[in-house]
C-alpha cells in the first residue's frame, strides 16, 4: 500500500504544476482529496523555490476550475439539490449561512483546511443561484491567499519539511489522508450515479 501511495506522490509530484491543476480539480468537485493540493504546493515549493508563484497560481486554477464544476451541477438542480442531501443540521446551517452572509461565508470556506465541507458550501451557492462570477472570483483570491501561505511557509521552513515528510509518522498520517480519499470518492461517486439514475 505505502508503494502504492509513493508511486502516486512521485506522479503528481513530476507533473510539477499540472498536477497541482488536476489535484485541485478533483478536489474541488466530486473526489474527496483532504489536503492533496495543500501537500503537494509544499512539497514542489520546497524543492524548486524560484517556481513559488507558478505553483500557487496552478493550485488557485485547479480549485477555481473544480469549483465551477461544483456549482454548475448544483445549479442544474436548484434547491432540490440541498433537498436531496437530507435536510440535516449540517446542510440547514450551511444553506442558512450562505444564504444570509452569501461572499464572506464562501471566502471563509475557501480559507478553511480539510475537514471543513467547502464542497458543501459550493453546493449550496449553486443550489441557491449565487452569482456564477462573483463566486469564482471569491474562491480564487481566497484560495490563491491559502496557497500563497502555505508556499510561503515552504520556503522559510523547506529543507525541515522535507526531512519531516520522510519520517515514518508522516508516511502513515498520509497513508490515513489516501484511505479517507479513496472511500470519500468512492461513496460520492455512488452518490452521484444514483442521483443521475433518479433523475432519468
Amino acid at each position: 500500500m505505502r508503494g502504492i501511495i509513493r508511486t502516486l506522490a512521485l506522479f503528481f509530484f513530476s507533473l510539477g504544476g499540472f498536477g497541482l491543476l488536476l489535484l485541485g480539480v478533483l478536489d474541488s468537485s466530486f473526489l474527496f482529496m483532504p489536503l492533496g493540493n495543500d501537500l503537494l504546493v509544499v512539497a514542489l515549493t520546497a524543492a524548486h523555490r524560484q517556481r513559488m508563484l507558478y505553483y500557487v497560481l496552478m493550485a488557485t486554477a485547479g480549485s477555481t476550475l473544480g469549483s465551477e464544476f461544483t456549482r454548475w451541477a448544483s445549479a442544474r438542480g436548484g434547491e432540490k439539490t440541498l433537498e436531496e442531501r437530507g435536510k440535516s443540521r449540517r446542510v440547514a446551517y450551511v444553506e442558512k449561512t450562505v444564504k444570509d452572509r452569501g461572499g464572506l461565508a464562501l471566502a471563509a470556506a475557501a480559507l478553511m483546511p480539510p475537514p471543513f465541507p467547502f464542497t458543501l458550501f459550493l453546493i449550496a451557492a449553486g443550489a441557491l443561484h449565487y452569482p456564477r462570477r462573483k463566486m469564482l472570483t471569491i474562491i480564487a483570491a481566497s484560495r490563491a491567499l491559502r496557497f500563497g501561505v502555505e508556499a510561503s511557509l515552504a520556503l522559510i521552513y523547506g529543507r525541515g519539511i522535507i526531512r519531516l515528510a520522510r519520517t515514518p509518522w508522516v508516511e502513515n498520517f498520509i497513508l490515513v489522508l489516501v484511505v479517507i480519499s479513496v472511500a470519500g470518492s468512492v461513496w460520492s461517486l455512488v452518490n452521484l450515479i444514483r442521483k443521475s439514475r433518479g433523475h432519468r
